[in-house]
């Protein structure tokens, strides 16, 4: 299984990421939260741009990435999950919502640290919210978090397979909660409880620091 996964984890990836960005970008279109000031065609090329440059550089430095660092730990024995024998109905969720805890305090720790601030706030620095604002993050920050899910990954031994599932939850999660995208009001009552919302995150965005400081989920609230 890890080395199926392994072998096709940039194209499951990349098919993935496209196809909600697709749906993301039209719904942006057919049913904007509110209007923007600085339209598409300004902004998008930069932002994508450095998600761009960000893959290529991820690939060049760390070619397996996290699943691959999963197959690792998984073949040499690493981490708690390889010590306990668990049933995998629970281990992969347990694993994700763990994977996902990580993110957490990692995304606090960036907004506290004056240094990696520096770094976190080109996400924030974008002068419109959508879509693109989820995938846009400094080089370095990509991949210093790189660096802490494998170091989380190595602790943990969470399997391949629930890392790919956590490493495309994020991405997913991540656009969707960016999107300028307008939810009926009961929708967004409902969905708030299980994911982080648009208008959840949005607050995170603020220009107000004791806003920005607040609301770090990017998956589960």
């Amino acid at each position: 299984m890890s080395e199926v996964l392994l072998d096709h984890e940039p194209m499951i990836r990349l098919v993935i990421s496209a196809t909600v960005f697709a749906l993301l970008a039209s719904a942006e279109a057919l049913f904007p939260r509110r209007p923007q000031k600085i339209g598409r065609l300004v902004r998008w090329p930069s932002n994508l741009g450095i998600v761009t440059l960000n893959t290529v550089l991820i690939r060049i430095l760390l070619p397996t990435a996290a699943v691959g660092m999963a197959a690792t730990a998984e073949a040499c024995g690493w981490g708690l999950f390889n010590a306990i024998a668990l049933p995998g109905w629970l281990a992969l969720p347990l694993a994700v919502v763990t994977l996902d805890l990580a993110i957490y305090l990692q995304h606090i720790v960036f907004h506290a640290v004056p240094a990696l601030w520096r770094l976190h706030r080109m996400h924030h620095a974008d002068l419109e919210f959508d879509v693109t604002t989820g995938l846009r993050f400094h080089p370095v920050e990509i991949a210093l978090s790189m660096g802490i899910k494998f170091l989380v990954i190595a602790a943990l031994g969470p399997s391949a397979l629930a890392v790919l599932i956590f490493e495309v939850l994020l991405n997913a999660m991540s656009m969707f909660n960016h999107g300028n995208v307008r939810l009926p009001a009961a929708m967004d009552r409902v969905l708030r409880w299980i994911v982080v919302t648009p208008d959840m995150h949005r607050v995170h965005h603020s220009v107000h620091p004791e806003e920005t400081n607040s609301n770090f989920g990017f998956n589960l609230p």
